[in-house]
């Protein structure tokens, strides 16, 4: 009665756990698979397979050794009737034949069905009692009198045992495979949450931000990824807190953390279908994260920077030298890249040099990634009247499609290059604060020429 009790609780909740699962996935198919459930999806099925598997194993190691158990007591008891006889024979000078017509009788109450059968040498059949069923195992000793064999014996033994064995095991089974399931289902509950919690939470916080609640908290962040993503996120929220222009800077930013979030997205999926059992594998995966964490927190640093001097401007204006900032630029290391300086002395402005600097170099730089590979870079500075040039010319050419928006935010002439589409809409942002503007002259080819215009000093 107790295993009647276990088995049905056992299958009463296996049925709510299925019915659970597959109301989740119809949900699914119009909402879209959460991390969670694809999380808890993966390592409920990893860990229910096993338990299948293990239970499977069991009952077949347990089915095994009760029939070798079985197979070896009808060996014994075949052969301690095949001495009986041989010893008979030996002693009394008798037939098999005559031996086994005085065998057979009443068996004692209780006792299983067992087969006896004795046969001559040539396989005629003397003496046969008991069922013969597919529930026997079966096990032959040959008769020897003398050196000789003079007939076999063959006795066969119930299986009932082994079949009593495994329905008391079976229930025991069922139960430990539905207990590792649900403890992979709470594993994976737990997992799912800590990886789409905080995701959750900075979405959610983004959603208010972008909505112009100025009271809104960043969530607490478990983790140093998530951790570092919440300060730039909370960081964006304090520069643009009160500016007109925050819907167009949440709708830019939403749109840029796509790509980098939905590659985060894709290889948490990879490695929550069993790539965290390869090495390699996770190496990979997890190396794609961080890569793509990478972006979002240089994204978000340029975006800020744009932020801040498209609110705020110049706040503190001085007399630059921009011939010596842009040679104190050339001097630095770029991977071997060639970089031509032409800035005759007198070419003053007044300004902010940090963001001066931070213009050219930016020109430079975008010079370097998207020219000609190992093609140099000439840096000209001239003063003309009341304004002074600061044009970066290199090897390439500028796609006709974006030549006329090169200057806006996440434009981009070549995919892949590991920029944020910001660099040129920061040039543009600090010419525009400096008085200035920052125009494409020549979009080539054979040479790509960028300017930006300050008023002189």
């Amino acid at each position: 009665m107790t295993r009647l009790f276990v088995s049905a609780g056992a299958a009463i909740g296996l049925i709510l756990f299925v019915a659970f699962i597959a109301a989740r996935l119809v949900r699914s198919r119009s909402q879209g698979m959460s991390i969670r459930m694809q999380v808890f999806l993966a390592l409920a099925g990893i860990v229910g397979a096993f338990a299948f598997g293990l239970g499977l194993l069991v009952v077949d190691r347990i089915e095994a050794r009760a029939t070798l158990l079985a197979e070896g007591a009808a060996g014994d008891q075949a052969a301690a009737i095949a001495t009986l006889l041989a010893n008979e024979m030996a002693t009394h000078d008798q037939q098999l034949e005559v031996l086994a017509r005085h065998l057979g009788g009443p068996r004692a109450p209780g006792t299983p069905e067992l087969h006896l059968s004795i046969s001559d040498p040539a396989g005629r059949e003397l003496f046969a009692e008991g069922p013969r069923s597919t529930d026997h195992v079966f096990m032959t000793a040959p008769i020897v009198v003398r050196g000789e064999t003079v007939g076999t014996v063959r006795v066969g033994k119930p299986t009932i045992k082994i079949r009593q064995v495994l329905t008391d095991v079976a229930p025991a089974v069922l139960v430990s495979s539905i207990v590792l399931g649900i403890a992979a289902a709470i594993a994976a509950m737990r997992i799912g949450r800590a990886i789409a919690g905080p995701i959750e939470a900075l979405t959610e916080f983004a959603v208010r931000v972008a909505e112009g609640d100025r009271r809104a908290v960043p969530p607490p962040a478990g983790g140093r990824e998530v951790l570092r993503l919440s300060r730039s996120i909370d960081s964006m929220r304090r520069q643009l807190e009160g500016r007109p222009f925050v819907e167009t800077f949440a709708a830019d930013l939403s749109h840029e953390l796509k790509n980098p979030v939905a590659a985060i997205r894709a290889s948490a999926e990879v490695l929550a279908d069993g790539a965290l059992e390869e090495k390699e594998e996770a190496v990979r995966f997890v190396g794609r994260i961080q890569e793509a964490t990478t972006r979002i927190e240089a994204l978000l640093g340029d975006l800020l920077s744009l932020a801040r001097i498209e609110a705020r401007g110049v706040e503190e204006a001085t007399r630059v030298d921009v011939a010596a900032v842009v040679r104190e630029l050339a001097r630095r290391e770029r991977d071997g890249a060639t970089v031509t300086v032409v800035a005759p002395a007198g070419a003053d402005v007044r300004g902010d040099r940090a963001w001066m600097s931070r213009a050219i170099d930016n020109l430079i730089d975008n010079a370097l990634r998207y020219g000609t590979p190992g093609a140099p870079v000439t840096v000209e500075v001239k003063r003309d009247g009341a304004e002074v040039h600061v044009s970066v010319t290199n090897a390439g050419a500028v796609d006709k499609n974006v030549a006329k928006r090169l200057f806006r935010r996440f434009v981009t002439t070549r995919e892949g290059k590991g920029g944020t589409g910001l660099g040129l809409a920061i040039v543009r942002a600090i010419a525009e604060a400096h008085s200035g503007s920052a125009t494409l002259v020549t979009g080539g080819p054979p040479e790509v020429i960028l300017r930006v215009t300050l008023p002189a000093a």
